[in-house]
């Protein structure tokens, strides 16, 4: 019998798919990508808020009711707490010590990660379609 590598990895590791380094490509690809495609949202966010100061409810339910901007800011929340959790992922990874802490952290973190994203989405998506 030959020696497997996947012999080699943690049980974690082997549930995530991750080599022995526990890292992943794919990993570190989105949140490259995300990195990315978070600078021109924050800065299009930034300028937008800016823009809001001293706007009343109705004011900035007009401009979020326009579709260009409720799209916008539904991207800005999703590439934002999907790289956060991604961030923290890894975080939880270097430092936590113990597969079972390891797991239930990253767990956790997605799960906050995923009701934030949903509730926020769903905030943006009532003032927008509030009439």
């Amino acid at each position: 019998m030959g020696n497997s590598t996947s012999g080699m990895r943690s049980t974690l590791g082997r549930v995530r798919g991750l080599g022995s380094s526990h890292a992943g490509v794919g990993h570190w690809w989105v949140q490259r990508l995300t990195a990315v495609a978070l600078v021109p949202l924050v800065l299009w966010f930034v300028v937008s808020a800016l823009s809001m100061v001293g706007a009343d409810y109705e004011a900035f339910r007009a401009w979020l009711g326009t579709f260009g901007n409720a799209v916008l800011l539904i991207l800005l929340t999703f590439a934002l707490f999907h790289h956060a959790q991604l961030g923290i992922q890894v975080v939880i990874e270097d430092y936590v010590h113990g597969e079972a802490a390891k797991t239930a952290g990253i767990i956790v973190t997605k799960f906050v990660a995923l009701l934030c994203g949903v509730s926020t989405v769903l905030a943006i998506l009532k003032v927008a379609i509030a009439g």
